[in-house]
């Protein structure tokens, strides 16, 4: 039930000049390359804030891929790759690699590196929503929408640009598929913790919310297990964040079918249910500690003094007690020596990613205007150009982010979500 979120670093860059050689400097032609360099900038300038609106960084980002498009995209009537593909080198840091950069002289490299910023920005203002101290309907709607949008950006471009690259990705790199299948398995995961909270609210059934709950522990064990052999000194933070919330989910899972199993009159089975919900909760305790001691990357946090990890735990014992409460008096039924099977599937409410398109390429690139480029010096496996070169030319600085602290105040609500 938490909207406590474990938030990665943003990825860094530098200034991109996009100065290509143009014949007889033609004007609009140099206007593409001027209006390139200030898109790119506004989109930048904007990232470092989560507070911005969805509206405005989606406005931004679209303004540059449609002029980033006649850079990889043939905008003349033979289409098909851009013979400007290579004409740029750009150097990008990693969200969890610390200050070294990757380069790469591939615009579809700073397609992937644009939108995958972008995604982290994302998921971090719909952390900055759901850490206010009350967050209404449209807020929560937004939250949701925001992380779906993030596992759609993430998904997409694992799908179709990462495998365009001339250079294979480094591991534990933003262009690894074991850290993209991560980001997409986290957006999803935390989206699917929105449906949970509302489905408490609501009121929904008990069978429902332990199926949930059940996904839920799957997708964030499922993360954990994707980033298992990358390097524990930089990922080791982040895969306790996703061990900590499946085992919490999974606490969720079996505390609502001891609840559900109740409800049919299976009282045995619900004390067992919940004997194994309890365990799971203090498992969850431990992790929460050992996240708040482990160095690393991303959010600091005691997620063990959070709400959304106290408030599992009295549940867990009030039912518990009146299922041991009822068996005594009512049912006398025998406790399972194994727990209950948890149910496979939810009925509805599942999150999927949102579908991530491309902007149309922007009207100032014609046929006229693409042929005015001169592409004749262009190598792009120059040596100078690799990563090698990159990271004798030093580290980038870290994006100055806008540092938002979310809400000490408990929420009112019945879940102990930040949601309602």
């Amino acid at each position: 039930m938490a909207h406590w979120f474990h938030r990665n670093p943003l990825k860094a860059t530098v200034n991109v000049r996009f100065a290509i050689k143009v014949f007889s400097n033609d004007g609009q032609a140099l206007k593409i390359c001027s209006e390139l360099t200030q898109a790119r900038n506004s989109l930048l300038e904007l990232l470092c804030d989560p507070n911005h609106t969805v509206t405005a960084v989606e406005t931004a980002l679209n303004n540059y891929l449609a002029l980033l498009q006649g850079l990889f995209i043939a905008a003349d009537e033979r289409g098909g790759e851009s013979k400007l593909r290579y004409a740029l080198r750009f150097r990008w840091t990693n969200s969890l690699l610390g200050n070294t950069p990757s380069s790469q002289q591939d615009v579809v490299f700073e397609l992937v590196s644009v939108c995958q910023n972008t995604a982290i920005w994302l998921m971090k203002h719909a952390a900055v929503n759901a850490g206010k101290d009350e967050v209404a309907m449209e807020e929560a709607k937004e939250i949701h929408k925001c992380l779906r949008k993030a596992a759609g950006i993430f998904h997409s471009i694992q799908e179709q640009y990462v495998t365009q690259l001339l250079e294979k990705p480094e591991p534990g790199s933003d262009l690894d598929s074991h850290v993209i299948t991560c980001y997409i398995n986290q957006c999803t995961a935390e989206a699917q913790e929105v449906t949970i909270a509302r489905a408490i609210e609501l009121k929904h059934s008990p069978s429902l919310i332990s199926a949930l709950s059940n996904e839920t522990y799957k997708m964030y064990n499922a993360a954990a297990d994707t980033i298992s052999s990358l390097d524990p000194s930089k990922f080791g933070k982040w895969k306790k964040y996703f061990q900590l919330k499946s085992l919490f989910y999974l606490a969720y899972a079996y505390c609502y079918a001891g609840e559900n199993l109740l409800a049919q009159e299976k009282c045995g089975e619900a004390i067992r249910a919940l004997q194994e919900s309890d365990k799971y909760y203090t498992l969850t305790g431990k992790l929460c500690k050992d996240y708040a001691h482990t160095k690393g990357p991303g959010t600091s946090a005691k997620p063990e003094q959070h709400l959304f990890f106290r408030k599992l735990g009295p549940v867990v014992k009030r039912t518990l007690d009146k299922c041991e409460r009822e068996n005594g008096f009512i049912f006398h039924q025998r406790v399972p020596y194994d727990p209950p099977e948890l149910e496979l599937k939810a009925t509805y409410g599942l999150v999927s990613p949102e579908e991530f398109k491309l902007p149309t390429i922007s009207p100032l690139w014609t046929p006229v205007t693409y042929a005015a480029f001169d592409v004749s010096q262009i190598n792009p496996l120059d040596p100078a150009n690799s990563n090698a070169a990159a990271k004798a030319e030093g580290e980038i600085p870290p994006v100055q982010e806008v540092n938002v602290q979310p809400t000490s105040k408990d929420p009112k609500n019945t879940s102990g979500c930040n949601i309602q």
